[in-house]
């Protein structure tokens, strides 16, 4: 897809989630308080929603760092939470967040990690967040069940869904992992078929690339199950991320002074939104997300502040990941061509070396040579 193509479909989206926002955030009666609601915010917890927004894509970054680190690959933490962001981004502009990992991979690959271990640490992180966001949302509602199942009504359908297909992800995954025949006959299959419709070239030569970077998935996958404390840690960078993720409403909610309900029901309602709308195949989730915190949190936001409540919400957990994103992408390619004119430098370098050296080992054969001319 050309470019500029790609741009203006980037910024429709973002404009077409801002005006979502902005529709169903003013069509709340109560937003003519908005102004005294965002005037009575108390900082310290504003500085609390900045740092949930760290906490989630910092402990994501980790995460990949640590399993990166645990197979020999001396790459940067700062680095890895930048590819961690650019995930974000694509992820918030593309349906369904069906760009992030596959950008993710690239970002890795660009940083000297290969496609295989790349893809195993994406993946990892993918499984860990699932089954940590499932796992907290099921207990959570367990230890809450009679408030949130007042609290939602008829909606408690949505949340049962919405968790039913991010759990489900988890197998489906796995089983991608360890049944290694049965996704190499699905791939062959599908690059046969591309190949009959002229879009792969070369099918044996795509295929033996494939199957090489299947052999090294299957191989760290494997090697993952044997070692429980790297999983441990794959869990525990998970808990904190979601922990800054879905944190960030309880945040809000004190940042407006309110009181009334609890931390813990909070978070309960607001790991139901999460499962709830992310499986929503609009980028960002968009209209989703907006439409269920109306209604998961009415009542729990009052004085009129549910609407401007959307809006601090949204921009942390969404706009703040497109704003820095951009930032990030931007950084990430400058890195990529300071590597790249280094790597040209080396090699310039090395080609003067050689050259002369050569011309060194030249100089004495010629003498010699002459040396051993016959004499007249």
């Amino acid at each position: 897809m050309n470019r500029t193509i790609k741009r203006v479909l980037s910024a429709l989206v973002i404009i077409i989630s801002i005006t979502a926002v902005i529709i169903i955030a003013f069509s709340n009666p109560e937003m003519k308080n908005a102004w005294k609601a965002l005037a009575s915010m108390d900082l310290k917890w504003v500085l609390g929603l900045f740092l949930c927004w760290a906490a989630y894509a910092g402990f994501e970054g980790c995460g990949t760092w640590s399993y990166l680190r645990s197979k020999g690959y001396r790459i940067n933490l700062g680095r890895v939470i930048g590819v961690a962001l650019i995930g974000f981004y694509y992820s918030n502009i593309t349906p369904s967040a069906a760009g992030g990992q596959p950008m993710q991979v690239n970002s890795l690959r660009k940083a000297g990690i290969p496609v295989a271990y790349g893809t195993t640490a994406v993946t990892i992180r993918f499984v860990s967040n699932q089954l940590t966001i499932c796992m907290m949302t099921l207990g959570l509602l367990i230890a809450n069940r009679t408030f949130a199942y007042n609290q939602l009504g008829g909606l408690i359908w949505a949340a049962r869904i919405g968790w039913a297909i991010n759990f489900i992800a988890v197998p489906l995954v796995l089983l991608a992992a360890f049944k290694r025949n049965l996704i190499q006959a699905v791939i062959e299959w599908l690059i046969s078929l591309l190949a009959k419709m002229h879009l792969v070239r070369d099918k044996e030569a795509t295929i033996a690339k494939i199957t090489e970077i299947l052999d090294s998935y299957h191989a760290a996958m494997i090697a993952l199950i044997h070692s429980p404390g790297q999983i441990l840690m794959q869990i525990l960078f998970s808990a904190l991320s979601m922990l800054g993720m879905t944190g960030s409403i309880v945040f809000t909610y004190y940042a407006f002074g309110l009181s009334g309900t609890p931390w813990y029901q909070i978070l309960t309602m607001s790991c139901l939104l999460f499962v709830s709308a992310s499986y929503t195949p609009l980028p960002g989730a968009s209209g989703a997300q907006e439409g269920g915190f109306m209604a998961y949190f009415a009542g729990i936001f009052t004085d009129g502040t549910i609407g401007v409540g959307l809006l601090i919400w949204r921009f942390f957990t969404y706009y703040m990941f497109l704003i820095v994103g951009v930032g990030t992408v931007l950084n990430d390619k400058r890195l990529i061509r300071q590597e790249k004119k280094r790597k040209q430098a080396e090699e310039r370098l090395s080609g003067a070396a050689g050259t002369g050296e050569q011309a060194e080992n030249a100089i004495p054969e010629t003498a010699g040579g002459t040396e051993n001319e016959p004499r007249e």
